[in-house]
């Protein structure tokens, strides 16, 4: 075999294998993960993707799948508590308790900084309405937020989330 019979051969062999992982991670459900944006940086529209992700996970109710989206060594600081979350045991609990008020996420302003093909900051401000699980009544809270996501083995993690209600002013 010549050199660029082989060339061709991994070329083909490596298109194969990236069909696949692309077509299994989209029947996951975890299209957003990142092996279909390839290798290069990825755009500011498909890290915005990842906060649709992570609040579309609110809206199934389980800590656990939510946590996932964590990396383990991930650090959260929550919008509603005062404990610093920094393995995936506490990530959990703090969700559990979260999505007993039924949150829905929608973003106010964001600003995206793609550091490199690997990390991204993505900060802003964002407002959670709540529901309480008591009363069935609604609230509204605003807050502030920043989420560091580090790609991880072909997918995407947060690894620092941080959010803080907004001062009264």
């Amino acid at each position: 075999m010549t050199r660029r019979s082989i060339s061709k051969r991994v070329a083909v062999v490596t298109a194969t294998a990236t069909a696949v992982v692309a077509v299994g991670t989209v029947a996951a459900g975890a299209a957003v993960a990142g092996p279909g944006w390839g290798d290069g940086k990825p755009s500011k529209k498909q890290i915005a993707g990842l906060f649709d992700q992570w609040n579309g996970t609110l809206q199934t109710g389980d800590p656990e799948k939510v946590a996932d989206l964590y990396a383990s060594d991930a650090v959260l600081l929550p919008t509603v508590s005062n404990q610093v979350r920094a393995d995936h045991a506490a990530i959990v609990d703090y969700f559990e308790h979260f999505l007993a008020n039924k949150p829905v996420g929608k973003k106010i302003a964001t600003h995206i900084n793609v550091l490199d093909n690997n990390s991204v900051i993505d900060a802003g401000t964002y407002q959670f309405t709540l529901t309480d699980p008591e009363t069935g009544e609604k609230s509204v809270v605003k807050a502030r937020y920043t989420y560091a996501y580090e790609k991880r083995g072909g997918e995407w993690l947060i690894v620092n989330h941080h959010s803080s209600k907004m001062p009264e002013g």
